[in-house]
């Protein structure tokens, strides 16, 4: 195993950071965020969302950077390429649906955006340190968190020159709005493996480290609610498990890798031990870790049990191996490959797969995960959004 519990105590004393919260200062927090927010008038607390990411919660962004998106992306939900990483809607897309707000418009395009109801400054391959390499050499965004987090005190700034405009934020909506953090599996997948241990525990402190000081600077710009999600078990992916190196004793039961699975255990519990940290340094203000990664896991070791079938297979694909995944031939694209034109094509039937493409979730995986995220119980602290907002369904 790479992580022991010995070794993440250890690596939390090196770093700094307490794994623990009192529980009245935590029952303190819950009952400050309850009496503090005021109802909009849609009956929810949170008229905006700003979000940070990458391709997990990107709604365009990358696309409108760098065009290219073509079918079948976007084939279940939006009938056509909807610069989302999925055949539809992400969990991004279903939480602003049941806060009643309209589907987050990327930052980054120019064309027929609405940032009323907040932004997505997230995009695709972005990672939370700043890469220093070309983004064409190593398939990383150049839109790093520390960019993102610019371009979100940008339209802050515009906001407040312009205002009132109707495509933009109201000035009393930047302390009201859910600020959610969905960002980090970029400067995992490029580092893991390709560095030593220690090295690699290095690098992974320090996207703790930015995250965290994200919240700070978000705080002091008047972000008081805060989501922070943590990492999936990349060692469920059909494309890491086609692309990392292991041995077949290195997996597991549901046929997931446990050494990375178990690196990416050791992140989530440094970023929950920073976030505990740091909560009594901001007055006023709730910040929560989202534990997706349990969601996603049952989902993969158990599609069945949440009305999937395919756990490791991807539905888009070119047929290659038993995970459906050729690095040479990425979804909707073809590509001549000994003499032969080979597709990756979608499935006939999403609904029925945990993967999309090898490395991101169908629509259905993405409704299991925003649906057992609305309920809260993968909240830490408590977080009860359905006293804070009359919840609407999401179909």
């Amino acid at each position: 195993m790479w992580f022991n519990k010995d070794e993440a105590k250890a690596g939390r004393r090196r770093h700094g950071v307490r794994t623990t919260a009192p529980a009245s200062l935590l029952f303190l927090l819950i009952i400050i965020m309850l009496s503090t927010v005021e109802p909009s008038e849609a009956n929810c607390s949170f008229p905006a969302i700003f979000n940070f990411g990458d391709s997990n919660s990107d709604t365009g962004g990358f696309w409108a950077a760098f065009p290219f998106q073509r079918a079948p992306f976007g084939m279940t939900f939006f009938h056509k390429p909807a610069g989302r990483a999925s055949d539809g809607r992400l969990v991004i897309d279903f939480l602003a649906q049941a806060l009643g707000l309209p589907f987050l418009s990327p930052y980054l395009q120019s064309i027929a955006s609405n940032f009323s109801h907040g932004a997505n400054f997230a995009t695709a391959a972005s990672t939370v340190l700043l890469p220093n390499t070309s983004l064409f050499v190593t398939g990383i965004s150049p839109f790093s968190l520390a960019i993102q987090l610019n371009q979100m005190k940008e339209l802050r700034e515009k906001a407040y020159e312009l205002n009132p405009q109707d495509n933009l934020p109201a000035k009393d909506i930047f302390d009201k709005a859910l600020y959610t953090i969905d960002i980090g599996q970029n400067d995992f997948t490029s580092k893991v493996g390709r560095t030593g241990v220690e090295e690699f525990r290095q690098m992974l402190s320090q996207v703790v480290n930015q995250i965290t000081w994200t919240v700070k600077e978000l705080y002091d710009i008047g972000g008081r609610r805060f989501l922070v999600f943590n990492l999936a078990p990349i060692g469920c992916f059909p494309a890491f498990l086609t692309l990392l190196p292991h041995k077949s004793n290195d997996l597991d039961q549901y046929g997931c890798m446990v050494h990375y699975n178990n690196a990416v255990t050791y992140y989530n519990k440094l970023l929950r031990a920073a976030l505990q940290q740091i909560r009594p340094e901001l007055s006023n203000a709730t910040v929560v870790y989202v534990n997706t990664h349990a969601v996603k896991l049952k989902l993969f070791r158990r599609p069945q049990k949440h009305g999937l079938v395919y756990g490791t297979k991807a539905c888009c694909g070119s047929g290659a191996g038993a995970y459906n995944y050729d690095p040479l031939v990425f979804c909707g694209n073809s590509k001549e490959i000994n003499g032969m034109n080979v597709t990756a094509t979608a499935c006939s039937d999403p609904q029925n797969y945990v993967s999309w493409d090898g490395i991101h979730a169908t629509e259905a995986a993405n409704k299991v995960i925003a649906s057992a995220v609305l309920r809260g119980a993968y909240f830490d602290p408590p977080f009860h959004l359905s006293q804070l907002c009359e919840l609407n369904p999401i179909g």
